[in-house]
């Protein structure tokens, strides 16, 4: 089982960037689809953006124009830049991870507890 380890978080002022790592324990490279999720205090986890095996992404509508999600097959990470953060950005962000379209994610979509990611917190 491929284990997921989050890294890059930070305090920063608002306007700023960070970059997000996430290190797998095995090969990822033919993942079908790497994802970075965030959960704020008080509200529900909530899926930043995603990307595919064929190199597509997807984004939510507030990160669109200021995060960039990529991966990095020869080191088994994901990253997220984030750029022009804003104070709701401020966050614990996770990464997940599916092998193909129909097996199991890395970390169940069900389960509460995903470890401890990596806190974002934005300053205004």
């Amino acid at each position: 089982q491929v284990q997921l380890v989050e890294s890059g978080g930070g305090l920063v002022q608002t306007g700023g960037s960070l970059r997000l790592s996430c290190a797998a324990s095995g090969s990822i490279s033919t993942f079908n689809v790497m994802a970075w999720y965030r959960q704020a205090p008080g509200k529900q986890r909530e899926l930043v953006a995603r990307i595919y095996d064929s190199g597509e992404t997807d984004y939510r509508d507030s990160v669109k124009t200021r995060f960039t999600i990529s991966r990095d097959g020869a080191k088994n990470t994901v990253y997220l830049q984030m750029g022009n953060l804003k104070p709701e950005d401020t966050a614990v962000y996770y990464c997940n991870g599916r092998p193909t379209r129909s097996s199991s994610w890395v970390r169940p979509p069900n389960d509460d507890s995903w470890g401890q990611g990596t806190r974002v917190s934005v300053s205004s």
